[in-house]
């Protein structure tokens, strides 16, 4: 079994920044890749970034240059630092796990952008 709580979400200015974290518990070992996503009011999830066990990253086009996903593998947590943020960002953030088998998801953190 694998929890996921991720942290650090608020409310900002546009232009302002937020550091998400996601702390993971459990089986990590064996993980591929760990992403962050984000869903918006009547959106669908969406992929934001990912990052895999070997260090390799991905971006979304529009947060591309702006965030960046980082993991500190001897605490299993994977951080997003948000720079830069619009009004447009504004969405739940999910933390999500992968494995061969599985993958699990956290509960989420609410960002809100102001403009």
């Amino acid at each position: 079994q694998v929890q996921l709580v991720e942290s650090g979400g608020g409310l900002v200015q546009a232009g302002g920044s937020l550091r998400l974290s996601c702390a993971a518990s459990g089986r990590m070992f064996a993980v591929n890749r760990m992403g962050w996503y984000r869903q918006a009011p009547g959106k669908q999830r969406e992929l934001v970034a990912h990052i895999t066990s070997d260090g390799s990253t991905n971006y979304a086009d529009p947060v591309k240059g702006r965030f960046t996903i980082s993991r500190d593998n001897a605490k299993n947590t994977v951080y997003l630092q948000m720079n830069s943020l619009k009004p447009e960002d504004t969405a739940v953030y999910y933390c999500k796990a992968d494995f061969v088998w599985s993958y699990y998801w956290g509960q989420g953190t609410q960002v809100t952008v102001s403009s």
